[in-house]
């Protein structure tokens, strides 16, 4: 088995690939947890997943050689190991990848800025 040498912005790219590809199947809670936090490396060919909670690893667990596999193909590497790990900062600041998911966080610390989108017709999808 090949043992080529990547990026680790080699592997985040195939890591939103495959997270890109389990939307398109239906599989939004996997696409959800994927995009929520980059993986961590833990060693060389090592990576954590972080997710929020147990519910989530056992949803994912089942999918996760699926994951394994896809990585590993795109990246010509089959040493790469990903473990499922539940975050110990759930808090912890999170990308938002839409213009709506970042007007909903904005709004959340200031509920004056639905009134400014609604009084000017705003639209927040861009």
């Amino acid at each position: 088995m090949p043992h080529n040498a990547y990026a680790y912005d080699d592997l985040k790219m195939a890591w939103r690939k495959f997270a890109f590809q389990q939307k398109n199947e239906g599989k939004e809670t996997f696409y959800n947890a994927m995009i929520k936090r980059e993986p961590k490396r833990e060693a060389d060919d090592k990576y954590i997943m972080e997710v929020d909670n147990q519910v989530q690893i056992d949803y994912i667990q089942p999918a996760l050689s699926d994951l394994l596999d896809f990585v590993r193909r795109d990246l010509k590497n089959f040493s790469i190991m990903i473990r499922l790990e539940i975050t110990n900062n759930p808090e912890q600041e999170v990308k938002y990848q839409t213009g709506k998911d970042k007007f909903a966080a904005l709004a959340r610390k200031n509920p004056n800025l639905h009134t400014l989108k609604n009084t000017f017709n705003l639209d927040i999808e861009y």
